[in-house]
């Protein structure tokens, strides 16, 4: 009986054993298969993943391009819009002054629209650090807020001027003693921005940090107008002109506003001192030294005087002329010059102004009308009438030297030819103030001016009228835009000594714009950019920069 237990027991057991060895091996299965799936569903994961951060990837950058074009779109439409403005005249009533948005077909995705925004903007509207005068660039800097006496800047515009010219205005980092907060306007450290945000003379690390005002705010060194009068032809030079030149240089009535002799007093008083500036001529006395010296024997202050018997001719003088000399002029005896003796010039007798025998009598340039005045060697039509006009305005000469003070030129007159002159050789003038486009803080830091003139310039070009000017597209251009440089003296804030000061300095077009081109995503977000430099030559637009972000 234990025998059979036994043997059942042994029966029992064995099947038991053989069933747990089957379940460990399909556990075993199951694990591996459980673990190669767990693999395969990674991996096929990662490969899914990979698959979409290739095309979020490759749509990214399709996108990217396409708004890269979108950005050259507006480039382009702003170069059309500059090339069909032919105005003689550049100002912010102008349509290519307003900034625009504009689509352009995906040309991808069927119906879809790509926006872009394009300004131009007026680069005669800065201050051009490569040709402005020390005193406005000291004046943009107190203007930032930089301080003559700061013992860290020193005397900034100083070594800004030594350092010209730069490249671009950031290219004044250079310069001893410029800070950051006066180039950039930074107010403080922050993190890098994105590059695609920035303008061309701010780094894109500092971008986020610029404050209200900054160098490269305000500041240019692209700004360029053409050297030629509002209907297109090469202005005179006025260093350089002979007297047929000047004397064909004409006013607002159309008149010639220089005689022959008043082109020659020109002449010869450039041949001491060069005219630094337009209004240089204004102090051009009508009798040169020369002229003056042939005529002083010939002319008194003091009625019913005779030749023979002149106090009062000359300074000093008895008898006669100029000089210390006695009855004549210059070492001269009894007559006129040169080494004459009782005459006038060469080698005459008898035929001077003050010869003790058949003289002519003196001529009174208190008294005197054009056709007497005329019989004044270097005296013409022009200088006569300019003496008369000067007596007239001025009360009469108190004595001979007094004719000095005649100008051949009135402000007037001047107002009406600075148009059609120059200082300047070559086809384009560099770093002119544009008054049509200028804003309030740059027209008040020019020579001559102030915070009341600039708004009076501001109020005159924005008021209303009732004849509007047109657009080369016949548009009407808003405002009253000056056409102009004469045309600052209707305004009655600028005096003539403030538009003497100014004139040198102010124009009324640019031939230099900055065109910015962002391309948006439908939340206004901008993908991408392009700013360049157009500049205007004759007929052609030159791009001399240019830079896609």
């Amino acid at each position: 009986m234990r025998e059979y237990r036994n043997t059942l027991f042994r029966y029992r057991g064995s099947p038991a054993k053989t069933t747990s060895c089957f379940s460990d091996s399909n556990g075993l299965s199951l694990v591996s298969t459980l673990w190669i799936l767990t693999i395969l569903s990674v991996l096929a994961m990662q490969l899914l993943y990979s698959f979409k951060l290739e095309n979020n990837a490759r749509r990214n950058f399709v996108d990217r391009v396409k708004y890269h074009y979108a950005a050259k779109a507006g480039f382009e439409w702003g170069i059309a819009k500059l090339r069909t403005d032919e105005t003689n005249f550049d100002s912010l009533g102008e349509t290519w002054a307003e900034p625009v948005q504009q689509q352009i077909d995906d040309g991808i995705q069927i119906g879809r629209m790509l926006n872009y925004q394009v300004t131009i903007t007026d680069e005669a509207s800065k201050i051009n650090i490569n040709s402005a005068p020390e005193d406005t660039i000291r004046n943009l800097l107190g203007f930032l807020g930089v301080q003559p006496e700061n013992s860290e800047t020193g005397d900034l515009a100083a070594r800004i001027v030594e350092g010209r010219p730069y490249r671009t205005v950031r290219d004044v980092a250079r310069v001893e003693g410029m800070m950051p907060n006066i180039l950039y306007g930074i107010q403080q450290q922050t993190v890098a921005a994105p590059e695609t945000s920035g303008s061309e003379d701010i780094p894109p690390q500092i971008q986020t940090t610029m404050g209200g005002n900054s160098l490269v705010d305000i500041a240019t060194v692209y700004s360029v107008d053409a050297n030629t009068d509002s209907s297109g032809q090469q202005r005179i030079n006025i260093n350089s002109a002979n007297a047929q030149q000047l004397t064909q240089i004409r006013g607002n009535n159309n008149q010639s506003v220089f005689s022959q002799a008043e082109a020659n007093a020109i002449i010869q008083n450039r041949e001491s001192n060069e005219f630094s500036g337009l209004s240089a001529l204004l102090d051009v006395p009508a009798i040169s030294n020369q002229v003056f010296n042939n005529i002083s024997s010939r002319i008194t202050v003091q009625n019913n005087t005779p030749a023979n018997n002149n106090n009062n001719g000359g300074e000093n003088n008895q008898f006669g002329g100029g000089g210390n000399n006695q009855f004549g002029d210059e070492e001269n005896q009894f007559g006129g010059g040169g080494n004459n003796q009782f005459g006038g010039g060469g080698n005459n007798q008898g035929d001077g102004a003050n010869n003790g025998g058949n003289a002519n009598s003196l001529i009174n340039i208190n008294m005197a009308d054009s056709d007497e005045l005329q019989e004044l060697q270097g005296v013409d039509e022009g200088i006569a009438d300019r003496i008369i006009a000067h007596r007239n305005s001025q009360g009469q000469f108190q004595n001979i030297n007094a004719i000095r003070n005649v100008r051949i030129l009135t402000v007037q007159e001047f107002a009406g030819i600075v148009d059609k002159i120059t200082t300047e050789e070559g086809q384009t003038v560099n770093g002119l103030i544009n008054i049509n486009t200028a804003p309030l803080e740059i027209l008040q830091l020019l020579p001559g001016m102030d915070q009341t003139k600039s708004q009076a310039i501001i109020t005159r070009r924005e008021e209303e009228t009732q004849e509007k000017q047109q657009g080369t597209l016949g548009e009407p251009i808003r405002g009253n835009p000056f056409s102009d440089i004469g045309q600052l003296l209707d305004i009655e804030e600028i005096d003539n000594q403030t538009f003497r000061e100014v004139v040198d300095w102010v124009t009324y077009r640019s031939h230099g714009y900055r065109i910015e081109s962002a391309a948006v995503d439908l939340s206004g977000k901008t993908i991408a950019k392009r700013v360049g430099i157009v500049v205007r030559n004759n007929n052609q637009l030159n791009v001399p920069y240019l830079r896609q972000d």
